[in-house]
């Protein structure tokens, strides 16, 4: 951070779908949270510097660079956001943490364990946050609090979901189709597994499977096609058992994250499709579940609005958790979900892997 100026200069790489999120997010960040200091969109890099360019005046950055390279050897940049595909994750945190930069990192964490691994071995004890935004929403920042303070006992059943549909065609062109770290599992089954960590504690073993659709991506049409569903049943470490998936070719859903937790006093149940509701049912004193509207006094719902039941959206998630990474930075909180958690989250997606491939109950 330039401490005589009250300044951090951000600099972004990749100007995507994710780019633009954070490219957003940065340029409202401190004003929404009262930081007291200027967040700088300082300088983008792209997959070339024409891309570059084109976000540049189309965001507001101050500097254009040639290459993610020479952003994070820039002197004029003192935190950077990988908002880049995953195979680049661990080179660009390397870079990052030799010119001792602040990180805040796109899930998943590299392409494998051992990357993730490395990941939180070089950033040591530099700011560092990873992207798991759906656990930032108000509405299961009350769920975590409840879960705390014991409003439905403990825990003894979960159920994750996140099911979309976004490639039941098969002719669709995206580059998550092939790559073990581009199908489901690497994509859209680290969120689900997240939420698990974060609410109801530790995996210890799981049982899974993964699939292509068959109708959609099957051997003879699309070989070395990667999966589309997964599904995994498992332990946790405080007693209770569970069911987590993830689907891409799951009709109708636009963005099913959903999770239901089942405790000794009662149950909680989320829906990311109505993100500013939270569902819960209290045993021997509510005839059913009861809707929580999310309201100031949840998470940082008071960041963006003072009345309840008027609802924050997907970009807000991104503001909560860049406003997290700027108070590592501060040193006024430490940031979470840190690299940490996103390494628990690979070795859960990992342990996954194997029991596909024994078909057997596997220790994470």
């Amino acid at each position: 951070m330039n401490n005589d100026n009250g300044i951090i200069r951000v600099g972004v790489i990749g100007g995507g779908y994710m780019g633009k999120a954070h490219s957003v997010a940065a340029r409202v960040a401190s004003a929404n949270a009262e930081l007291g200091v200027e967040i700088r969109l300082e300088g983008v890099a792209a997959s070339t510097p024409e891309s570059a360019q084109r976000y540049k005046e189309k965001f507001g950055f101050h500097l254009a660079f040639e290459s993610a390279e020479a952003l994070l050897e820039s002197d004029r940049i003192d935190a950077v956001i990988i908002a880049s595909p995953q195979s680049t994750h661990l080179r660009f945190v390397k870079l990052a943490a030799a010119a001792r930069k602040a990180m805040l990192c796109e899930k998943p964490m590299g392409q494998n364990l051992a990357e993730a691994q490395a990941i939180v071995e070089v950033a040591g004890n530099l700011p560092n946050l990873v992207g798991y935004n759906y656990i930032q929403t108000p509405a299961t920042a009350l769920a975590k609090s409840l879960l705390e303070n014991g409003a439905i006992g403990e825990i003894i059943w979960y159920r994750g979901e996140h099911h979309e549909d976004f490639l039941v065609d098969a002719d669709c062109n995206e580059w998550r189709k092939s790559g073990d770290a581009n199908g489901t599992l690497g994509d859209l089954m680290p969120h689900p597994v997240h939420c698990a960590l974060t609410l109801a504690g530790p995996i210890q073993s799981v049982i899974a499977d993964l699939k292509k659709h068959p109708e959609v991506r099957n051997e003879r049409t699309h070989p070395y096609a990667n999966d589309d569903q997964v599904q995994c049943m498992c332990s946790f470490a405080n007693g209770a058992n569970g069911f987590i998936s993830a689907s891409r070719v799951a009709h109708g859903k636009k963005m099913g994250l959903t999770y239901e937790i089942h405790g000794t006093k009662g149950a909680l149940k989320f829906d990311q499709e109505d993100q500013n509701s939270l569902h819960l049912y209290r045993a021997g004193r509510d005839a059913g579940f009861q809707r929580i509207l999310a309201a100031p006094g949840h998470g940082q719902y008071a960041m963006f609005c003072q009345g309840p039941g008027h609802g924050t959206g997907y970009q807000d998630q991104i503001i909560i958790e860049q406003v997290a990474f700027y108070k590592a930075i501060l040193g006024s909180e430490p940031a979470r979900p840190s690299f940490a958690d996103g390494l628990e989250v690979m070795k859960v997606c990992t342990a996954i892997r194997q029991s596909h491939h024994t078909q057997s109950w596997t220790v994470v």
